[in-house]
C-alpha cells in the first residue's frame, strides 16, 4: 500500500529550497505566521522533561534510567519554562540536529530552550513530523549561527522567519493518521529484526565462551588483571583521529558529525590509544564496554586506557575473553554505584579478577576457532543491520515526502483507522536507546 502512493495532481513554486514545490491548495508562511514564543515559569513542581534528538520530548527520567547520564538541572527550576502538549520545543544549540519536537506531555524544560505555541488551526503533531526532517534540519542550521558548530543557535526571532508548510487542517489530521500507521508497521518490522539480532549475538557469546572456557582447562594457569594489564594515561591532540567504545563493536572511529560537533577542549584532555592497547568505559564495562582496540586515535578522558604488561600475547584472543559473558558478569559483580546506570568499574576492582594465560599457540588457536564459528552469524548480524538502515532510511525518505507534500496520502489515510496515534507512541516509547542502533548524540541529556 506504502509503495502505490503518487504525487498531487497540481504544484506551484514556493520559493523555498528546503521543501521546494507544493501542492497548489498547500500555504506557505514564516513561522511568525504560525507560531508564538511562551515563556510561562514558576512550575517548579511539573515533571522534568528532555528534548532528544532520537525521540523528540521524553520524561527526563526515561532518559536517565536508560543510561549513565546524571542530572544536570538546577535545584532551583522556578526559572524552567513550561511546556504544555501541543507545544513546539526545542535545543537552540542543536535544532539543526534535530534535537526539538512537539510535546504530548506537560512538564518543564530548561530556560536556555524555546517553547513556540501555535496560534493557527492545525494539527500539532504534523509539525512535529515537519521539523523532524533532514530538509528542515539543514534549514534550521542555515539559520543558526555562532563561533563554531557547537555552538551555532537558532533564536527564536530567527526560527519564526523560516518559511513552513501549512496544509489545510483536516490534511494535516490525515498525513499525521498516514505517517503514525507507516510508522507503526515500519517499527515493527525493524523490532523483529532487531530481535533476531539479539539471538543471533547471543549464539556469538555462547560460542566465544565456549572456546575461552576450553583454553581455559585445568592445564592453563590464570593470572589476576593487574600482572597482565596497567592502566596509562598518555594524551592526545585533537587532530588524531576520534574513536568511540560501542558495546558489540568494540573500538571504532566516531561519527564525522561527532567529531565536527566536539569541543576542542575535550578534545586537547583526550588520551591516546595505540593498537593493542585496552579500551574501558568504566560506567558501562558491566555492560560490555570494554575491547581490544586495533586503532590509534583518542578517546575520551573518562575512559580507562590499558596496556599490556606481557608479551608476545595474542590482542584478539583478550579482546574475546574480556569481553566474554563471565568476564562481563564479572565486571557486574564488582562495580559500584547509586544504580546501575552508574555503576563504575574501578581499576582496583577490575584488577583483582582473573584471566587465562594460555601459550601464545593456544591463543591463536582459540582467535581461530573462535572466527570460524562466527562468521556466519557475524555474517547475518550484518546483513539484518543493513536492513534496519535501510528500512530507517525510507522512514526518513516517506515521513519527509509526505509532510512535504511530494506524496499524497489523502485516500489512504481516510481508509485507516481513525486514532491509531496511541499504537504509534507505545512503539516510540519503547524504542531502544542502544548504541547499536543511535549515534551517541541521538540521546543527548537536555537538562542544562
Amino acid at each position: 500500500m506504502i509503495t502505490d502512493l503518487k504525487p498531487y495532481s497540481e504544484y506551484r513554486s514556493s520559493s523555498q529550497v528546503w521543501f521546494g514545490d507544493v501542492p497548489t491548495h498547500w500555504n506557505v508562511l514564516a513561522n511568525r505566521g504560525v507560531f508564538f514564543e511562551v515563556k510561562e515559569r514558576g512550575h517548579s513542581d511539573a515533571s522534568m522533561l528532555s528534548v532528544t534528538i532520537k525521540r523528540g520530548i521524553i520524561h527526563q527520567a526515561d532518559l536517565l534510567s536508560e543510561t549513565y547520564k546524571k542530572d544536570s538541572s538546577n535545584i532551583d527550576k522556578s526559572k524552567y519554562k513550561l511546556v504544555r502538549p501541543n507545544d513546539l520545543a526545542y535545543n537552540k544549540m542543536r535544532a539543526w540536529q534535530g534535537a526539538l519536537g512537539v510535546s504530548s506531555l506537560r512538564g518543564i524544560i530548561s530556560p536556555a530552550y524555546v517553547v513556540m505555541r501555535p496560534h493557527v488551526e492545525c494539527q500539532p503533531k504534523y509539525f512535529h513530523y515537519l521539523y523532524r526532517t533532514p530538509g528542515f534540519a539543514k534549514e534550521a542550521e542555515r539559520w543558526s549561527y555562532g563561533i563554531t558548530s557547537d555552538m551555532w543557535s537558532l533564536r527564536p526571532e530567527h526560527f519564526r522567519m523560516i518559511y513552513t508548510l501549512l496544509p489545510p487542517p483536516d490534511e494535516q489530521a490525515l498525513i499525521v493518521r498516514f505517517l503514525d500507521w507507516a510508522s507503526v508497521r515500519l517499527g515493527k518490522a525493524i523490532a523483529a529484526k532487531r530481535k533476531v539480532i539479539g539471538l543471533l549475538e547471543e549464539q556469538r557469546k555462547a560460542v566465544i565462551q565456549t572456546a575461552v572456557d576450553e583454553v581455559s582447562g585445568a592445564d592453563c594457569e590464570t593470572i589476576p588483571i593487574r600482572a597482565l594489564l596497567r592502566p596509562v594515561k598518555r594524551l592526545g591532540f585533537p587532530k588524531q583521529e576520534l574513536l568511540s567504545l560501542f558495546r558489540d563493536y568494540g573500538v571504532i572511529p566516531k561519527d564525522s558529525r561527532e567529531n565536527k560537533n566536539a569541543d576542542v577542549r575535550d578534545l586537547a584532555l583526550c588520551q591516546l590509544v595505540n593498537s593493542g592497547d585496552v579500551v574501558m568505559n568504566k560506567m558501562k564495562a558491566w555492560q560490555g564496554s570494554i575491547a581490544v582496540s586495533n586503532l590509534e586515535g583518542i578517546v575520551s578522558p573518562d575512559y580507562m586506557v590499558l596496556k599490556f604488561l606481557i608479551q608476545p600475547i595474542v590482542p584478539l584472543f583478550y579482546h574475546y575473553a574480556l569481553r566474554s559473558p563471565a568476564m562481563i558478569a564479572n565486571y557486574r559483580r564488582v562495580a559500584y554505584g547509586v544504580r546501575p546506570g552508574q555503576w563504575r568499574l574501578m581499576y582496583p576492582d577490575f584488577a583483582r579478577l582473573r584471566l587465562p594465560l594460555p601459550s601464545v599457540e593456544q591463543q591463536q588457536a582459540t582467535v581461530d576457532r573462535i572466527n570460524s564459528n562466527t562468521e556466519a552469524i557475524e555474517s547475518a548480524i550484518s546483513r539484518i543491520r543493513r536492513e534496519i538502515s535501510l528500512l530507517r532510511e525510507y522512514q526518513t525518505r516517506l515521513i519527509s515526502d509526505v509532510v512535504t507534500g511530494k506524496l499524497d496520502v489523502r485516500e489512504l489515510a481516510r481508509s485507516l483507522p481513525e486514532d491509531i496515534s496511541e499504537e504509534a507512541a507505545e512503539l516510540a516509547a519503547t524504542e531502544s536507546a542502544d548504541e547499536d542502533f543511535a549515534t551517541a548524540d541521538e540521546l543527548i541529556e537536555e537538562a542544562v
